[in-house]
């Protein structure tokens, strides 16, 4: 998936649809477009082994989350209350220019 576009961004609600966290939903806290990955809050947590940095530190085992592929994620849409395929649609904003802006699929929210 090297160099594929990606149309989840940071800051989007999306649903995982494949995998042992199937319907959990989340927001996406970083993507990797060259990748193909996304980090979702409180999805996919794995476990971190950390050294202590400085002596007197702690060190241990931590819970972070872990990237997962975009493929298995969708953007969530509030007016359809599931995850959704989205449409690019071109609109006008008030000083005439064109704007792309993504849309569900299904109901046309502007997402």
């Amino acid at each position: 998936m090297e160099n594929k576009k990606m149309n989840i961004k940071k800051d989007d609600t999306v649903v995982v649809i494949s995998g042992n966290d199937k319907g959990k939903r989340g927001k996406v806290v970083a993507t990797s477009p060259k990748e193909g990955k996304v980090i979702v809050q409180g999805v996919h947590i794995v476990h971190k082994h950390e050294k202590p940095k400085r002596q007197g530190d702690a060190g241990g085992i931590i819970d972070v989350e872990g990237a997962i592929y975009a493929s298995k994620v969708q953007l969530w849409c509030p007016k359809c209350g599931k995850g959704v395929r989205i449409k690019h649609k071109l609109t006008e904003d008030k000083d005439g220019k064109q704007k792309k802006v993504r849309v569900c699929a299904k109901c046309g929210e502007e997402l």
